[in-house]
């Protein structure tokens, strides 16, 4: 008996005990199938599905059920088809053998109307409606088509169910379902009819043809039938919390939506039907607001009536009052899409959104806050902001990071004017500076450098912040430079504002700020390498205060990171011996390209070198490149002290700084750093240098000069992706430039060598409507074989192009290397381009030409566009 197996399996103690007593059973199930049992096989059925509950193999008891459904009485094919629901499945071949069963006895209980077998037809849709296969569906759909008519309620509303399961298998029968499927609209059994507009409903989503029958017969019936479900009295058999049959309403609601998308007639047919929806619900039980819900979605997807959406969005906004957390969050999601049809609606809720964003619950927190930085414009960026950085003082730690992301966001946005950004991002930095991403306090210091007559405003302000928020390493870094650079400025009070309050501060109390900064943030380096170019700038602007300041700058001489220790020897030296250079080695930073710096923030302008020390970088095309190995790492150090450098599209700035202590990965997502860390080391003292391998070249070889004197053809080759196109001839000083005039943006005026003298015309590899596309060519010298082509991208509409990828397929006789693309985001109008540099190897060079198929995709306001071509221009001898 099951009992009794069920009562031995539960009385194991240990997984081992459970094991043999499954085993047993299992072995006592197999003999009674061998011997063909028939008394007992329900009965092994029913164990087995058990055993199969608990995790255990049964494939051998499958066919077991094909044998009970073929039985004549009703208890045997009871379990043969639970059996068959639960053990067997769409994917497996032994249920091509259910095909002739399930046909026989749908065939059967047809013709047998006035017969008990009506149950077992109930059995059989149900075991269709739960496996059926594609091939199933094919066969069967007939008889389900038949049983839509059935006269018994339930076996209809079982044949709808099972008629959804085969549209979706086989869409192409969806049209021999649509005239039964509208013909269940009229029933007044609530259980047919709910099945018969989920029918309905997928019927829309498969066939086109439906969709326009059913919007031209169906419609004006489908709003009656919500007009008596809401308007009928009381029946207790379908009353739930005071509302008639809610999930009828909510599947009415749903096809309605269906039908007036896109449909303004329909959508005028369903106005009057959906106010009432939502002004009679009651909303205070969950019901009622399940309706609600469905009635706003459907308001808010058929065509235009300001009216109704403006009633929606009311309703979201009391959705928002409501106490249950789900209600809340589905509201917020809401008026997320809400925001995009009528933005004036939801800024009316905006106080209610703001107190979202100070729930308890982290979902609706977050999911509020999303909902600000969409309603946030140039007219209420500022009370928005005070209100965000209020509560930003009293947030929780895990959801600082969030809110401080989207506070920068909406100041570097929405910044009326450049003290305001100044103030609201010091308040940033003063209560979450820990939290805040490197590149936000990059763009501050580009705008402080920018606002000339705010500079003593500035420095001032960041001296009081750091006196309140000095354990803050972010405002801590923009307060050491700050200072560095413009500390007469706080000492002297110059450039005093009418806002500001006179304060008193000495060269000596400038000087402690930066010492201060140097013990508390002692085991981040690029703060204390920051500090020690302020105390050098500080050694010039303070004259009086040189001695101390060097014996601050000396502690860093016996640092185990050696860009310290160099950085410290070499400014004592400075500060001690060469008082005659150091003012001129010191000056003020010239302004920086504000224009510039936004432009490398988003993307727009050539990639410069990354400093990420993620383990892997995700560049465009698919190129994976693994980043260099830290310097502290090669002399064996703790990684501890390792700084944590930003992979910002600002890390210029900090070259600029002279503070950037990671060495430069390769610019190539192919070709890996040196295998040697001496080479690197010795490449950065400039004590040595250092024979890169022919395979294995590193964007650090650019940086100390070959044994002739000559660049490396490879090595500018792998430039090429970041600068113009290049002329075809290049001087062989070019390896003598200055380093700092390959790191300067890396100069358009790089050329790439051809030293073979042959001259291949560029070629329009591509156009269409919106986009351009030139290859340029040259070869290196001595393989004829190898061809580099620079490949320029051009965008004429007037929309951006944002996730630009490109990809190119040749045939098996040509190999092809693509190195990462200058950028993923490509500007409108032609204001600005694309390059990429590819390496082709033609094989059979000479004997047959290259071809080349591309495949271009990109974002256009975040909808996905995909064009592609083929390319038999190429020159020939390439």
């Amino acid at each position: 008996m099951i009992r009794d197996m069920i009562r031995a399996i539960r009385a194991c103690k240990t997984a081992a005990e459970e094991r043999a007593v499954v085993r047993k059973e299992c072995a006592a199930i197999r003999a009674a199938v061998s011997e063909n049992d028939q008394d007992y096989r329900h009965r092994n059925l029913a164990k087995l599905m058990f055993i199969h509950m608990l995790g255990y193999p049964t494939h051998f008891g499958q066919m077991e059920c094909l044998k009970l459904i073929a039985a004549t009485g009703f208890p045997e094919k009871r379990i043969g088809y639970l059996g068959l629901m639960l053990l067997l499945d769409e994917r497996q071949e032994v249920l091509m053998l259910v095909t002739n069963s399930l046909k026989q006895s749908l065939d059967h209980m047809c013709r047998d109307l006035n017969h008990s077998n009506q149950y077992i037809v109930g059995l059989a849709l149900c075991a269709l409606g739960n496996i059926c296969s594609a091939e199933m569906a094919r066969d069967l759909a007939p008889e389900v088509e038949r049983l839509l008519q059935f006269r018994d309620p339930n076996i209809r509303k079982k044949a709808a169910l099972c008629s959804i399961r085969i549209i979706r298998k086989v869409p192409d029968l969806a049209e021999n379902f649509t005239s039964p499927a509208a013909a269940l609209l009229k029933e007044k059994h609530h259980g047919v009819l709910i099945t018969g507009v989920q029918l309905c409903t997928d019927l829309c989503k498969v066939s086109v043809e439906a969709l326009e029958y059913f919007r031209k017969k169906c419609t004006e019936g489908l709003v009656k039938v919500l007009k008596d479900v809401m308007n009928s009295p009381y029946t207790p058999e379908y009353d739930i919390a005071g509302v008639t049959d809610p999930f009828l309403h909510i599947r009415l609601l749903r096809l309605l939506r269906v039908l007036g998308q896109g449909d303004a007639d329909a959508s005028d047919c369903m106005n009057d039907i959906l106010a009432q929806v939502a002004t009679k619900t009651e909303p205070n039980k969950n019901a009622g607001n399940a309706i609600l819900y469905e009635c706003v979605e459907a308001i808010m997807s058929i065509e235009d009536n300001g009216g109704l959406r403006v009633l929606a969005i009311n309703i979201l906004g009391r959705f928002l009052s409501n106490r249950d957390n789900n209600t809340r969050y589905v509201a917020l999601n809401m008026l997320m899409k809400a925001i995009a049809v009528d933005s004036q609606a939801v800024q009316r809720h905006r106080a209610t959104i703001l107190e979202c964003v100070k729930d308890t619950d982290a979902s609706i927190r977050k999911r509020a806050l999303e909902l600000v930085f969409l309603l946030v414009n140039d007219s209420n960026v500022k009370p928005l902001t005070k209100e965000l950085i209020e509560y930003l003082e009293v947030s929780d730690q895990e959801f600082k990071g969030d809110l401080t992301a989207k506070i920068c966001s909406i100041v570097d946005k929405f910044s009326p004017e450049k003290i305001w950004y100044i103030d609201q991002m010091l308040k940033v930095l003063s209560e979450a500076g820990n939290f805040v991403k490197d590149e936000v306090w990059h763009a501050l210091i580009v705008v402080i450098s920018n606002a000339s007559d705010l500079h003593g405003y500035t420095v001032r302000a960041l001296y009081r912040a750091f006196q309140t928020s000095g354990e803050q390493e972010s405002l801590v870094r923009v307060a050491v430079w700050c200072i560095g650079e413009y500390g007469e400025m706080l000492v002297n009070n110059v450039g005093m504002l009418d806002v500001e309050e006179p304060m008193t501060v000495t060269e000596s109390d400038a000087v402690d700020v930066v010492e201060i900064a140097v013990k508390r943030h002692s085991p981040n380096i690029t703060t204390r390498a920051m500090a020690l170019i302020a105390l050098l700038k500080l050694s010039s602007r303070f004259p009086s205060c040189s001695q101390r300041i060097r014996e601050i700058i000396i502690q860093d001489k016996g640092s185990l990171v050696l860009e310290l220790q160099q950085r410290s020897i070499e400014f004592n030296s400075i500060v001690e011996k060469h008082q005659n250079i150091r003012s001129a080695l010191v000056e003020r930073m010239p302004v920086m390209d504000e224009a510039t710096y936004s432009g490398r923030r988003t993307g727009t302008s050539p990639a410069t070198v990354s400093t990420s020390t993620r383990a892997s970088l995700n560049l465009p095309n698919g190129v994976s490149k693994a980043p260099a190995a830290h310097l502290v790492d090669l002399l064996d150090l703790s990684s501890d002290d390792a700084p944590v450098p930003s992979s910002s599209g600002g890390d210029f700035l900090q070259d600029l700084l002279g503070i950037d202590l990671t060495p430069i990965p390769s610019l190539s997502g192919t070709r890996q750093a040196p295998a040697s860390g001496t080479d690197v080391l010795l490449d950065l003292l400039s004590i040595g240098t250092a024979t890169p391998a022919q395979n294995n070249l590193s964007t650090l070889d650019i940086l100390s000069s070959s044994q002739d004197n000559k660049p490396s053809v490879a090595t500018l080759e792998r430039l090429s992706p970041l600068s113009s196109p290049p002329p075809t001839q290049v001087s062989s000083s070019a390896g003598a430039s200055p380093v700092m005039d390959l790191l300067d943006g890396l100069s358009p005026n790089l050329s790439m060598p051809g030293d073979n003298g042959q001259v291949y015309p560029s070629i329009v590899a591509f156009q269409s409507s919106s986009l351009k596309i030139m290859f340029n060519f040259s070869k290196p010298p001595g393989n004829p074989q190898e061809t580099l082509i620079q490949a320029t991208f051009t965008n004429m509409s007037s929309k951006i192009y944002t996730d630009f990828i490109f990809q190119a397929a040749v045939p098996k006789f040509v190999q092809l290397l693509l190195d990462p693309a200058s950028s993923n985001t490509l500007p409108a109008s032609g204001d600005g381009s694309i390059t990429q540099s590819l390496r082709v190897t033609n094989s059979q060079h000479g004997k047959k030409p290259l071809a080349m198929r591309i495949r271009i995709a990109y974002k256009i306001n975040k909808e996905d566009v995909t064009e592609q071509g083929q390319v038999n221009n190429f020159p020939p001898d390439l």
